[in-house]
């Protein structure tokens, strides 16, 4: 006697249980916590960003109130704004970061910036301020297109890398397209004259090609050439020549060129280990020129002493360790070489701005990540960390997850995969728990159908 044939229509015990299942996903994902790296990104920006408020207000109020400008607060206010607009960008590119970055929007991007950077040099565009031509102005407002292409650069060259991996075997197929585009953007930067910013471009995108996996050897030929070329630069410029000359010898020429170095060292030397005092800095009001901008560092250290550079440097720690523990989970390569890069402009810029306040590099007019007063680096780094939340989140460029019942893939970035995301850990339990299932109920019906195929014999 045959076995009775299923119903028309039936569905089998696991397959009527996806759509639960699924829903078991949602309500996961939502209830996923960030993951670690997630959680100190954010918790570093944010204690950098309000430090920099604090202490930005420190160091432009009193020389607002000397300059006859109210009551001093013109630079804080402007510093807060900005920081309001970071964040949102911030905000919007943790929730949709990678889903936005296209190659083509990221190709508009280094192809406006390359435009920008142009305008800027062009007379009655730009504007001069100390001798440099690097902002657009409207008001009060300014805005540096160089930011924004070091923006555009790491993005772009992380874009080329991830779909040429196999390019970095050779060294003119690896370096030859990257020179294509950093060369001229470079040249537009040094031309300003922003030799800092040129120098935290260059050293980003050599990070970024470490993290692709290029040889030693090219790399250390691309070192070279460099170093030839910093040093051509500067030699054929009077006034880096002048700055290489106060860095070596700075206490000698403290009236001229070594002034600014000589009394960021005695404002450091002033605050010895617990410093002066939060807003009590001298040297801030009298000495320090550029005191809230490339030199806050050492009002930092005359206020707040040795303890307070060591907690800015640990939150750099913080962010260093987030966004290299994030680069290294994240499942794309484009996702894994996107974080490295953005974690290295963060790095190489806070990097060689404390090693300029501390006497270890030349002067180069470069930021502090977060706590300068510098709108356009502000929310430019604010940016870049939103992109590094949004990899480090939960299924951000990690997860690629098919549904229960195998018909479709949800991608990453989309509504769909946004709704049913999980995390690694619950997406690895559900799965396998309905592979379990799945498994017991097919050898059920086996084993039904062999009992009643032996009864029927």
């Amino acid at each position: 006697m045959a076995p009775a044939a299923a119903p028309a229509g039936a569905q089998p015990a696991a397959d009527a249980h996806a759509p639960r299942e699924r829903g078991h996903a949602r309500v996961h994902a939502r209830r996923a916590p960030p993951p670690l790296e997630h959680r100190i990104l954010m918790t570093a920006t944010l204690c950098l960003l309000a430090f920099g408020a604090v202490m930005v207000y420190s160091a432009s109020a009193p020389l607002g109130v000397l300059a006859g400008s109210g009551n001093g607060t013109g630079e804080f206010v402007r510093y807060l704004v900005f920081g309001a607009a970071g964040l949102a960008a911030m905000y919007l590119l943790e929730r949709r970061g990678l889903e936005l970055l296209r190659p083509r929007l990221v190709n508009v991007l280094l192809l406006g910036s390359f435009v920008l950077l142009a305008l800027v040099l062009v007379p009655g565009f730009g504007v001069v301020v100390s001798g440099a031509r690097r902002w657009f102005a409207a008001g009060p407002i300014q805005f540096q297109p160089s930011e924004l292409m070091k923006l555009a650069l790491v993005l772009y060259v992380a874009g080329h890398l991830a779909r040429h991996p196999k390019r970095m075997r050779s060294f003119r197929e690896a370096v030859a397209p990257i020179a294509v585009t950093l060369g001229p953007a470079c040249l537009l930067i040094v031309v300003e004259p922003d030799l800092g910013t040129a120098l935290v471009v260059a050293f980003s995108i050599a990070a970024l090609l470490v993290s692709a996996g290029m040889p030693a050897r090219y790399l250390a030929a691309l070192g070279l050439l460099a170093g030839v070329l910093v040093i051509a630069l500067v030699a054929a410029q009077p006034y880096q020549s002048a700055r290489l000359t106060s860095f070596l010898h700075p206490w000698s020429l403290a009236s001229n060129g070594g002034y600014q170095a000589v009394q960021g060292q005695i404002a450091l030397g002033s605050g010895g280990l617990l410093g002066v005092g939060l807003g009590r800095s001298v040297q801030k009001v009298f000495y320090l020129p550029e005191a809230q901008t490339d030199y806050i560092l050492a009002v930092i250290g005359e206020e707040l002493g040795v303890l307070g550079i060591f907690g800015v440097v640990f939150l750099y720690g913080m962010i260093a360790y987030a966004g290299l523990r994030t680069a290294r989970r994240a499942a794309g390569r484009y996702a894994k070489l996107v974080a490295a890069g953005l974690t290295s402009l963060i790095l190489c810029q806070g990097i060689l701005n404390i090693f300029v306040v501390l006497g270890l590099a030349p002067l180069t007019g470069v930021p502090l990540p977060f706590i300068s007063y510098a709108p356009t680096n502000l929310c430019v780094m604010l940016a870049a960390v939103g992109l590094l939340l949004n990899i480090a989140r939960p299924g951000g460029g990690r997860l690629r997850a098919v549904d229960a019942g195998g018909t479709g893939v949800w991608r990453r970035g989309s509504a769909t995969h946004r709704r049913a995301a999980v995390g690694r850990g619950a997406a690895t339990r559900d799965a396998g728990a309905d592979r379990d299932r799945r498994r017991r109920d097919r050898r059920a019906r086996r084993a039904g159908a062999g009992g009643r195929g032996r009864a029927t014999r």
